[in-house]
């Protein structure tokens, strides 16, 4: 059964700063019930995610500071899609800024919300192989630490105190699985 999504009588934005506003949503639901809620809707055009492989198993991680947590972060390069950017250039650009490699193939994976009872944020999965040295000046304040890490131990990542972030840990098991498949299937 598919339920109807509730009637939304109006909409009252209130600023939350420079990434974010926030808006009111006055709604209605089937059953006649009001109620007002609450959503971070984002400034910008989403996000995308990066999973760099330097060869069948190795992917490429970086180590960045993480205000929210305040601590360093193992995690995939990522970044914001730009005005006039499609989500192949925003990989590719976000890649050569953080970890100093373009990628010859790039693929569009899937994409994932954050908190969709809240925020109205994108990030978009990519797969980038057939990596090849390039280094563009980003707006880190640091230079990023590269980590390989193997993707056929991503338990032994997730074990540790520094690799949390969620879209880096689901993009992590997407992508593995994905290339999984594509061995299976080139093996029969």
């Amino acid at each position: 059964m598919t339920k109807q999504l509730p009637v939304i009588h109006q909409t009252t934005d209130r600023d939350a700063g420079e990434m974010y506003r926030v808006e009111q949503l006055d709604l209605e639901f089937s059953n006649g019930q009001r109620r007002k809620y609450f959503r971070l809707k984002t400034r910008g055009l989403g996000a995308v995610i990066i999973v760099p492989m330097l060869d069948e198993d190795t992917v490429l991680l970086a180590r960045e500071y993480a205000a929210g947590l305040h601590h360093y972060e193992i995690g995939l390069p990522k970044g914001r899609l730009e005005k006039g950017e499609s989500i192949l250039e925003a990989a590719q650009r976000e890649l050569k800024e953080e970890i100093g490699y373009g990628a010859n193939r790039l693929h569009k994976l899937t994409e994932l919300s954050l908190a969709p009872g809240y925020m109205t944020h994108i990030t978009h999965i990519v797969l980038a192989r057939d990596l090849y040295p390039e280094k563009l000046d980003g707006d880190e304040p640091e230079e990023l630490e590269i980590v390989p890490w193997p993707i056929s131990d991503l338990s032994s990542l997730t074990a540790r105190d520094d690799c949390t972030e969620g879209r880096t840990i689901a993009a992590l098991y997407i992508a593995r699985d994905f290339l999984n498949k594509g061995t299976k299937e080139r093996n029969r």
